[in-house]
């Protein structure tokens, strides 16, 4: 969960898979996190489509990211993670 916007944790896992992938493909040439969308991945889950229209995507993608780090959301570690009552 990132403020009013709800996804499924395997779409999270997803967004995160694809945004390490594109960080580290030329180590020499890695992208900043700030300038990266994965809105252009093909493989992008559905849902995060209508994300892509917004101005603070970015900002989205990197905060939902962050809270996938270490699986820290299947312990409900996370303030991020929805379902944790």
């Amino acid at each position: 969960q990132d403020g009013d916007l709800k996804f499924s944790l395997e779409s999270v896992k997803k967004l995160k898979e694809l945004m390490d992938e594109n960080r580290h493909i030329n180590p020499r040439m890695m992208v900043p996190m700030a300038s990266y969308s994965p809105c252009q991945e093909k493989h992008l889950p559905e849902e995060f489509r209508p994300v892509c229209k917004r101005e603070d995507a970015p900002m989205i993608f990197r905060r939902l990211s962050l809270a996938a780090e270490d699986d820290l959301c299947e312990i409900c570690a996370n303030a991020a993670c929805a379902g944790c009552f």
